[in-house]
């Protein structure tokens, strides 16, 4: 969003220079923009970690004094907390000062997963240990959509990925009942059409994804998560042309599709052994799909997505010369070929560049 904003206040200059906008006009868009992306702020984001910390803080003060308590007293000064954490919570979304309403939701969520961890204790309680987990991101995430607090669903998603790795430490396996609840976050961000979220779930998955290539990778696993990363890239390109309306949505699947299908051929070519031959063609396709990340950044102006284009050739020309240092002949030979071809590349894209310059100027 700021990058966006600067972008705008440049044009704006050079839209009032000539003449295209008056100055009252060139005020109102600067308002409207501000009204848009003040976002959290320093402030919202200090008071956010704060409730955290003083949530955890409180906790640990009881636990230290545990044994000093009867569990009446233990109980009612539990529940206390948590309550008193969800009023505060309505005064500051009463006085409009919503950031802060969150901040006291996210202490209460902190509250409830410590108190759900002390009465366990308290009692003795057995059983598997990620489900005292499981039922604070449950109890997080119910709170976040009854009072569709975007911050304690960024919180459940975490608690439930917690969990969902616990399960998968556990079992030495993919443990596939993580993906009920983080379709149930995905919705809930969608619902609140909270771009940052989206990302968020994007990135659970695609951790999710990476994991049961990790995992499965004696039997496929690899192959498996770069034909999952071309399909999700596939069907977000296929669903930006049929339904633009989702732009959000199919624009992040693209950029996660780039990477998951990174992942899949990187780790095909150092973390197997695969042969010469089977390995230039696993080269030249990382190649291929760091420069379309980079294309797609630079046509969509999508920064993310340049950004991920340049490591990832970045990071794939390292490693190839890591693996084939020992036949330096063949890594010049590799690299001048590489370089004419980057090199087409540049000339193209800066032909677009100066094009798409012109039909501006134009328009």
């Amino acid at each position: 969003m700021w990058s966006y904003q600067q972008k705008v206040a440049k044009d704006l200059e050079r839209w009032r220079a000539a003449g295209w906008i008056d100055e009252a006009g060139a005020r109102a868009i600067r308002a409207d923009l501000a009204s848009r992306g003040r976002g959290i702020g320093l402030p919202g984001a200090l008071a956010i970690l704060a409730a955290v910390l003083i949530g955890f803080a409180v906790m640990s003060f009881v636990a230290a004094n545990w044994q000093d308590m009867s569990r009446v007293l233990r109980l009612g000064l539990l529940t206390g907390l948590l309550w008193a954490a969800y009023v505060l919570a309505a005064a500051m979304f009463r006085r409009g000062l919503d950031t802060f309403g969150h901040a006291a939701v996210l202490a209460g969520c902190a509250i409830f997963g410590a108190d759900i961890m002390l009465v366990s204790q308290m009692y003795h309680m057995d059983g598997n240990a990620p489900d005292v987990v499981l039922v604070w991101a449950a109890g997080t995430l119910l709170a976040g959509v009854l009072i569709r607090s975007n911050p304690a669903l960024a919180f459940a998603l975490v608690l439930f990925s917690v969990w969902g790795l616990w399960e998968t430490g556990q079992r030495d396996a993919v443990y596939w009942p993580y993906l009920v609840p983080w379709a149930l976050v995905s919705a809930a961000f969608y619902w609140q059409r909270w771009e940052p979220g989206v990302h968020l779930s994007g990135l659970a998955l695609t951790g999710f994804i990476l994991t049961y290539g990790q995992i499965n990778h004696a039997v496929g696993g690899f192959e498996t998560v770069t034909l999952i990363g071309v399909v999700i890239g596939a069907l977000s390109a296929l669903g930006l042309v049929l339904r633009p309306g989702l732009a959000a949505i199919w624009r992040g699947g693209i950029l996660y599709g780039f990477f998951i299908t990174f992942a899949g051929l990187f780790a095909l070519q150092f973390f197997k052994d695969p042969s010469l031959g089977a390995f230039l063609v696993l080269a030249v396709l990382a190649l291929a799909l760091t420069l379309g990340a980079v294309w797609w950044g630079l046509t969509a102006d999508d920064r993310r997505a340049l950004w991920m284009g340049y490591l990832g050739f970045s990071l794939q020309i390292l490693w190839i010369y890591g693996k084939t240092v020992g036949t330096l002949m063949g890594s010049s030979v590799f690299f001048l070929s590489a370089g004419f071809v980057v090199a087409g590349l540049a000339y193209f894209a800066y032909r677009l560049h100066a094009r798409r310059e012109a039909q501006e100027v134009v328009s």
